[in-house]
């Protein structure tokens, strides 16, 4: 029996247009800001954070997710050891205060996250240094050692871009993390310069005085600020790890189609190039950044900014990175003027949108909307959307070689089903070896194909066995087995491994 890679064409019923998709991102945003996802509260010890942490990331693999972004930088602090900045007040109570008993919260988040088959993302928010509802800032804080880098708006304290050893200390910064964790990717959100709030004025006159770098229009000026710290992290996380992950989730409308032709068909809404300096569609273009998360955090009958043109025009505008879309769970069942929110099929009708567009995957904000389940729409991701699994795409400007395949499978029958076994693989020739496995079951009859993810039986992280608990007695099965290297490539697979439950033994046939 053949076994259909990925690229071969799926000899199958099942059309591989009607199939599930085999390979889609669906992650989930950590919110540790304020409290709002994790920990639940600032004075938690550490094993109840330790605690609430697993049991999150267990309800998010149950809905079918496949990454987490949790966010490790909030407001000039950190929820990580190895760190310039002042421990974070929403994991210990008071800003620079150590945890007691000691121990790395990150360290412990990339173990649990990669055991459960989960992606880790690091998500620094990069311009903010006293938050709003900061109840303490640290003498460590940076506001307090370098008050000549900060900008003051709106109650916030904020770094001050235009400064070149700010765009440095947030380049080292971000490094920091990628050199002393194992993480999968780096990520920040959309705050670059602040929103505007009434009344309040940037105060970066002198700044812009001093680096004018030859600009004479501010607006210009402050998305080439923009512009010079994105690259710059690009390039030194590029010279780090080259195989590391690295994106942005930006306000979802770049430009609006009455300001510039090339932007989307939205009307009259803020924009990230506009309001907050960030040219997001560039840092695509450019190649910065490996793939882009707009936060479409819009309905579909919102007559303004539909969510179905933003998803097209990112589609259009995505210059061969990643396209996840930023999903507004946190909208659901919220009594707003846009009504359309009280409906239970919005996002499920959102995921079936972004498939036809072909896009790469989702993030869901956030964890506490999720878990929440308003109208039971996490429900229809569960048993339906998200039934199956999912392997995260590719990247193959990043890594394009498979690992090999895994060697001598093996099955044995056990009290409680039949235990898979192998051997694992040698490395491949740019020198990656497995990173998890994918166990594939079929019916005799039907001709193998990696296209269906519908007979994936499940994955391995740890180790080199399984065991199949649904076998039945009396049925004949095929497995196969392949191994997926850390950027998600799948390699030739070891099968086909033929038995039969017969007469409590096991039978090869």
């Amino acid at each position: 029996m053949m076994f259909l890679l990925e690229g071969c064409m799926a000899q199958s019923a099942d059309t591989e247009s009607n199939l599930p998709p085999k390979r889609e991102f669906r992650a989930v945003w950590i919110a540790t800001v304020d409290n709002i996802d994790w920990p639940s509260s600032k004075n938690l010890l550490p094993e109840e954070q330790q605690e609430e942490f697993s049991e999150l990331l267990d309800f998010h693999k149950r809905v079918g997710m496949n990454a987490v972004f949790v966010q490790v930088r909030a407001a000039g602090d950190a929820f990580y050891a190895k760190s310039p900045e002042p421990w974070s007040e929403w994991l210990t109570g008071v800003q620079g205060r150590k945890p007691n008993p000691m121990w790395d919260p990150l360290d412990f988040m990339i173990a649990e996250a990669h055991k459960r088959g989960l992606e880790f993302h690091a998500w620094l928010n990069l311009n903010r240094l006293v938050h709003k509802s900061s109840k303490s800032v640290s003498a460590e804080n940076i506001s307090r050692l370098h008050p000549e880098w900060i900008l003051s708006y709106d109650g916030y304290k904020l770094f001050d871009f235009g400064i070149p050893e700010v765009r440095k200390f947030i380049t080292d910064m971000t490094v920091n993390v990628a050199r002393n964790y194992d993480v999968d990717g780096i990520h920040f959100d959309d705050y670059f310069y602040p929103y505007a709030a009434p009344g309040q004025v940037i105060q970066d006159d002198a700044t812009f005085r001093k680096y004018s770098d030859g600009y004479t229009n501010k607006a210009d000026w402050r998305r080439h600020n923009v512009d010079l710290l994105v690259k710059q992290i690009h390039e030194a996380l590029e010279a780090l790890n080259p195989k590391l992950k690295f994106g942005i989730s930006p306000f979802g409308v770049w430009r609006n189609k009455d300001r510039d032709a090339e932007g989307s068909k939205t009307f009259g809404a803020l924009a990230s190039y506009d309001d907050l300096f960030a040219d997001s569609r560039r840092w695509v273009k450019e190649g910065w950044i490996d793939y882009i998360a707009p936060q479409v955090y819009f309905s579909s009958g919102f007559n303004r900014v539909p969510y179905k043109n933003l998803v097209d025009w990112w589609n259009e505008n995505r210059f061969d990175r990643h396209l996840y879309i930023g999903m507004g769970a946190y909208r659901v069942g919220y009594k707003d003027r846009d009504t359309h929110w009280s409906n239970p099929a919005e996002i499920p009708n959102q995921v079936r949108y972004f498939r036809e567009a072909e896009a790469d995957g989702s993030i869901f904000f956030s964890s506490r909307s999720l878990r929440a389940n308003s109208l039971g729409f996490v429900d229809s991701l569960r048993r339906d959307l998200f039934k199956y699994p999912a392997l995260i795409p590719t990247m193959p400007w990043k890594d394009r070689v498979p690992p090999l395949s895994p060697k001598s499978l093996k099955a044995t029958l056990l009290s409680r089903g039949i235990e898979l076994t192998w051997e694992r693989p040698d490395a491949a020739a740019d020198g990656d070896k497995a990173w998890y496995y994918v166990i594939y079951r079929f019916p005799p009859e039907e001709k193998a194909s990696a296209h269906d993810p519908r007979r994936i039986l499940g994955m391995c992280y740890e180790g080199e066995k399984f065991v199949d608990m649904t076998a039945e007695s009396g049925k004949r099965y095929v497995y196969y087995v392949t191994a997926v290297d850390r950027l998600h490539n799948e390699g030739r697979p070891i099968g086909p491994l033929r038995v039969e439950v017969h007469d409590q033994k096991l039978v090869r046939f």
